[in-house]
């Protein structure tokens, strides 16, 4: 029998992947590593590696303090890489009109009343709740997915990031 090793990859370790296209035009798909994206970013910038319609997936750096964020509507996080811990607070009022998609800065401390906080590691998932605030605390450098609607806060640079 053959035998395979699953291998987790991490900022610090990771390997450029690829696909192999079987009787298909590789014009028609993409491929783009998440860790290897994440590593080129800033922390807590929101780059986009996967969309369907409206929808993405946003590969996030997380490193030190990020500012307070809130969204009209549910935004999931799913940690790949390190610890983050999710600090989340009700809004007394939503900052963001209920029809606006992503997720927008919190100008200032937000006010309403603390709804504690998550403490996520790799594999772990956390909500983020529609019309809270939540910011991000990393202690050391890693990696979050966030699902979510494509927003002003989402960043495209599908030509740099992609191979096709």
């Amino acid at each position: 029998m053959t035998s395979y090793v699953t291998q987790f990859g991490s900022l610090d370790s990771y390997e450029k992947g690829g696909i192999e296209i079987i009787n298909d035009d590789p014009k028609h798909f993409v491929f783009s590593n998440i860790f290897e994206v994440a590593n080129g970013a800033r922390p807590y910038e929101k780059v986009a590696v996967a969309k369907n319609t409206k929808y993405v997936v946003e590969a996030v750096r997380t490193e030190g303090t990020s500012g307070w964020r809130t969204c009209a509507h549910d935004e999931f996080v799913t940690v790949l890489d390190g610890e983050v811990k999710v600090e989340l607070v009700k809004l007394d009022t939503p900052a963001v009109p209920a029809d606006k998609e992503g997720s927008v800065a919190v100008a200032g401390e937000p006010t309403g009343q603390a709804m504690g906080h998550l403490i996520l590691r790799r594999g772990h998932q956390g909500l983020l709740p529609a019309n809270s605030a939540y910011r991000f605390v990393a202690e050391r450098p890693g990696v979050l997915i966030q699902q979510t609607i494509q927003g002003d806060d989402t960043i495209e640079r599908w030509a740099e990031i992609c191979l096709s």
